[in-house]
């Protein structure tokens, strides 16, 4: 009689960040759009906040960037992450999976990768969609401290 056969170890378990494949990081972005929200820091804290202010490049209905391959070379201050930058930036949401497996956490229900549905994700209420007031491009700077909302570095539960 032979042992029942048991589910393959998930590659986000059994790999480090810098194990992955790049099709492997990518699918590790649960496509939240989170992180291109626009984050202020606190000066006198170093506490980053975040506005539902978005970039230019996202499309807040989809939650992804408009330009994903070139948009380095369109925003300035647009950060890749890498498995250094994801252990190095403090502003990542806690719901972030990059940060949740750099941390040796799991990941979330709504994932993608656990649900097998890329809807979860905003049915679970974790997504921008629906959230974003406007893009940066119609803001002043000065109106930014206006737009600080809290829910982007909420957990899931």
């Amino acid at each position: 009689m032979t042992a029942p056969a048991h589910d393959p170890v998930p590659y986000w378990r059994a790999k480090t960040l810098e194990e992955m494949s790049p099709a492997e990081w990518e699918a590790l972005c649960d496509g939240c759009g989170r992180c291109c929200l626009v984050k202020l820091e606190d000066e006198d804290s170093g506490e980053f906040l975040y506005t539902d202010v978005a970039c230019e490049l996202l499309d807040c209905t989809a939650c992804s960037c408009r330009d994903y391959e070139r948009r380095q070379e369109k925003i300035a201050d647009c950060v890749r992450l890498t498995p250094e930058s994801v252990r190095a930036l403090p502003w990542l949401p806690r719901t972030c999976a990059y940060r949740l497996v750099a941390e040796g956490r799991e990941l979330a229900w709504w994932h993608p990768l656990v649900s097998g549905d890329p809807g979860t994700v905003h049915t679970a209420g974790i997504s921008v969609r629906d959230r974003v007031a406007g893009s940066e491009t119609e803001f002043a700077l000065a109106d930014l401290v206006d737009q600080i909302v809290d829910w982007p570095n909420r957990d899931w539960g």
